[in-house]
């Protein structure tokens, strides 16, 4: 299943998506100068994908905590809560798959650095059965992720790097998605920036941030000097999740905005006769300037915080169940075998991640009227498996014994298994190498091979060929075999 997120329209007017599905497994880099819309288009993206998929966004100066008054994100002040009470929450979210924006504001930049390597590497380190599919949105990137030392300790820096780094380069097998957005890409570190495949460059006027555009766009240099002629909100996008060459967009309306505003250009007063009397008369007696209140955040403790998430997973989880009447266990499994055919026969799942996949399942089970997926991710894991064997009923009865037969098998391998199994209880020609391969997940035949050696070692099956070359399948354990073919 493929949600599109509208993100504007290009020079003739065609309006231009961004897949999300495809944003999960490639990542999104975006750049441009103070001023060319960086943050009106993270808003955008945020916006139109509220809903569709968990959002965590790391804000250095507090811009998005508006998202929450209309989006429901939970608003974390970091400069509130420790380093290690930072990291539980971490934890929290990946768990109840809660939205979030982790505001930095209030926090020198070494505490901001220090804060982000800890918060990202608590969602990189979740427990596995946390490993659900979210955009991790990461503002002012080159800050986080710096080519040199700048100002700040270097177990400070390398912390960071090594946190900005894991989230680019491992991430997406955790389900973590990163956007990262970066007013110079000069300052931020290549093997950060190079682990994106979807790009959105705006303006731009140094001659080396233009040629590292140019580059990552695959544009010729000479071809560079369109960024700086781009607009504020324009962008020029590539990437598989957005289109295959070069495209100019202009980024759409968004429904938030940040919480002070954009300055606009106001009329002086009248010139004054007494300019210089108003300047300088009582100038001794004068008080001392004090700088203005910062608006205070609403004072939050971090248990209380703690308490308020584990609060909004419960409603959130609660919310379905009251909307909708309760399916019978017969309707829901209706659903959910409906749910796993119509994945299993889009050709793009066959080497999608179950992390992935299980995104799509949650939404077609709301479409199919279950508010709660009614499997985990480890569930559903095992029965995607059954489903690209042909199973997409519960694998009780006579496959749930073929099931805890093959108790200790590797969950990517109970497919295939599931495959042969499903052949030999009907008596069936034995699968070929082409067929497990492609349940498998791979184009090699001589994977599939080995495959059929690895579960013969482990005495799961026995293969038999005949003096023809031809082979069959037996599963000792259950008394079934395949025919020969």
């Amino acid at each position: 299943m493929t949600v599109s997120v509208d993100m504007g329209a290009d020079p003739l007017g065609k309006r231009v998506a961004i897949d999300l599905e495809e944003l999960l497994a490639t990542r999104l880099l975006v750049q441009g100068n103070s001023g060319s819309g960086k943050s009106h288009l993270l808003r955008r993206l945020l916006e139109r994908s509220a809903g569709q998929v968990q959002q965590v966004i790391i804000d250095p100066e507090g811009e998005f905590t508006t998202l929450g008054d209309k989006y429901g994100h939970v608003a974390i002040e970091a400069a509130e809560h420790s380093e290690s009470e930072i990291a539980k929450l971490a934890v929290r979210i990946r768990e109840h798959r809660l939205s979030v924006v982790l505001s930095l504001e209030g926090l020198e930049t070494d505490g901001q650095m220090r804060c982000a390597a800890s918060f990202l590497n608590a969602l990189f380190d979740a427990p596995r059965e946390h490993w659900y599919p979210a955009l991790i949105v990461v503002d002012e990137a080159q800050m986080f992720a710096p080519t040199g030392g700048g100002e700040v300790p270097e177990d400070v820096r390398r912390a960071s790097l090594s946190a900005m780094t894991n989230l680019m380069c491992r991430g997406r097998k955790r389900g973590l998605a990163g956007i990262i957005a970066t007013q110079r890409l000069a300052k931020l570190a290549k093997n950060v920036a190079a682990e994106a495949s979807n790009f959105l460059m705006g303006r731009t006027f140094l001659d080396i941030d233009m040629a590292r555009a140019a580059d990552l766009l695959g544009m010729e240099r000479r071809q560079a000097e369109q960024i700086r002629d781009l607009e504020r909100g324009q962008f020029l996008g590539l990437g598989p999740a957005i289109t295959r060459r070069p495209l100019k967009v202009m980024i759409g309306s968004v429904e938030t905005g940040p919480r002070e505003g954009t300055p606009t250009l106001m009329p002086l007063p009248e010139p004054s006769e007494n300019a210089e009397s108003l300047l300088f008369d009582g100038i001794e007696d004068a008080p001392a300037p004090t700088p203005p209140p910062k608006p205070e955040p609403r004072p939050l403790p971090s248990e209380a915080l703690m308490a308020e998430l584990a609060a909004s997973a419960a409603a959130k989880q609660a919310a379905p169940k009251e909307k909708a009447p309760a399916k019978s266990d017969d309707e829901i499994e209706t659903v959910v075998a409906a749910a796993l055919r119509d994945i299993v026969e889009e050709e793009a799942s066959a080497g999608r991640n179950a992390s992935i996949l299980f995104q799509d399942f949650t939404v077609r089970c709301r479409m199919g009227g279950i508010g709660l997926p009614p499997l985990d991710l480890a569930g559903f894991t095992r029965r995607l498996s059954a489903a690209r064997a042909g199973i997409f009923e519960a694998p009780d009865g006579e496959y749930g014994e073929a099931l805890a037969v093959a108790e200790g098998l590797p969950e990517d391998m109970l497919g295939p298994y599931l495959l042969l199994a499903r052949a030999a209880r009907d008596g069936a020609p034995s699968p070929s190498d082409e067929e497990l391969a492609a349940c498998y997940g791979t184009a090699s035949l001589a994977r599939a091979r080995r495959l059929i050696d690895y579960m013969e070692e482990r005495d799961l099956i026995v293969a038999r060929t005949d003096l023809g070359g031809k082979r069959s399948i037996a599963i000792p354990a259950l008394g079934w075999a395949t025919a020969a073919a």
